[in-house]
């Protein structure tokens, strides 16, 4: 089947020329694919043109005539710009004219819009923002990672659900372990929330392994790690930082002296290995779990390749049937969830 994937081509710090090349490599990568970039019409065609490329059956312009800063406000993304590149692009997934959408525009902006066009799945109050980490065992998928700063038990409730369904679309798992990020693994540490939360999962039909700690994410204790959107934040931000403080502490160790830079050499293509495996822009493009469509967000800083990996992630959730796959164990696990609670009141 093939995919076709709206590019918000002027969203980001770079706008169209990271966006432009990426998705001509993608394009070049994925026959089965086709994109429609959305934005100003003549940067577009002018970056096309830089790359020596033009338009044909794959790929097209959709023109938009306004653009989100990624200083915005989402009210005023909203209001004011309904022609805007991101917003169309979603509108393209609305009406059916495209399986996906590509943003690394506002965040903000882009949830919100995101969540007017395409609306909430039923039985989800509020979207949130997944992502695939690496760890020592393959992968994990993580939300909430900043959507929703507070929230309630039941909403991480649905976050688990939802993450659940993400993992098995996407990884081909029939019943993904599910763990609550915690500052303990007993049952009494933790906020009024995260304990009622976890009470409220166990009464769900999940793979649910109970709390788990910040530690876990990285081990691959569990294969979806359920928190609220500020915890979820900051435990995202903390770990780029710290890849990013090994990397260069390590740079600075190889190249201390004449010694140390022949080591360097020597060491070049354990280190190559070292650093694709840990490379952010490889696991680049979150998603908005919750809606009734696909919307991916990349990095704003993104460049060629990490928005190259965006793209992959969305076709790669058009093609596993993600959306239905959540639609159908969200409404089930509720409904469960509903039963049991009503018989512990009986």
């Amino acid at each position: 089947m093939d995919i076709t994937v709206a590019v918000d081509a002027m969203g980001g710090d770079h706008g169209a020329h990271v966006t432009v090349p990426a998705a001509l490599r993608f394009l070049r990568d994925n026959p089965d694919v086709n994109i429609v970039l959305v934005g100003l019409t003549e940067v577009i065609a002018a970056e096309l043109a830089a790359q020596h490329a033009a338009t044909d059956t794959r790929l097209r312009i959709h023109a938009a005539t306004e653009v989100v800063t990624m200083d915005e406000s989402p009210q005023s993304a909203m209001k004011n710009k309904k022609d805007s590149s991101m917003r169309v692009a979603i509108n393209l997934v609305k009406s059916g004219q495209a399986n996906a959408c590509v943003s690394a525009g506002n965040t903000g902006a882009l949830m919100a819009t995101a969540r007017f066009v395409l609306k909430t799945i039923p039985g989800i109050d509020r979207p949130a923002i997944a992502k695939l980490m690496p760890t020592m065992k393959g992968q994990t998928a993580m939300l909430d990672l900043g959507a929703n700063v507070d929230s309630t038990p039941l909403q991480l409730t649905q976050f688990a659900i939802m993450g659940s369904a993400m993992f098995s679309a996407l990884k081909h798992v029939d019943a993904p372990t599910v763990g609550l990020l915690n500052i303990g693994s007993e049952d009494i540490k933790g906020n009024e929330a995260v304990k009622e939360a976890a009470e409220m999962i166990r009464k769900t039909r999940l793979n649910f392994q109970g709390n788990i700690e910040g530690d876990d994410i990285y081990r691959g204790t569990v294969d979806v790690v359920a928190c609220d959107g500020f915890t979820g934040n900051v435990a995202l931000k903390t770990s780029e930082g710290l890849i990013k403080m090994i990397t260069t502490f390590l740079k600075e160790e190889f190249t201390r002296n004449i010694l140390t830079r022949c080591v360097a050499l020597l060491a070049l293509p354990l280190m190559n290995r070292f650093k694709k495996r840990l490379d952010p822009r490889r696991f680049n493009g979150a998603s908005f779990l919750g809606l009734r469509g696909i919307v991916v967000k990349s990095h704003g800083g993104a460049d060629e390749i990490a928005f190259y990996w965006a793209l992959a992630q969305a076709v790669e959730e058009a093609r596993s049937g993600m959306i239905q796959r959540i639609t159908e164990q969200v409404q089930q696990e509720l409904l469960h969830l509903n039963a049991a609670v009503e018989a512990a009141e009986a």
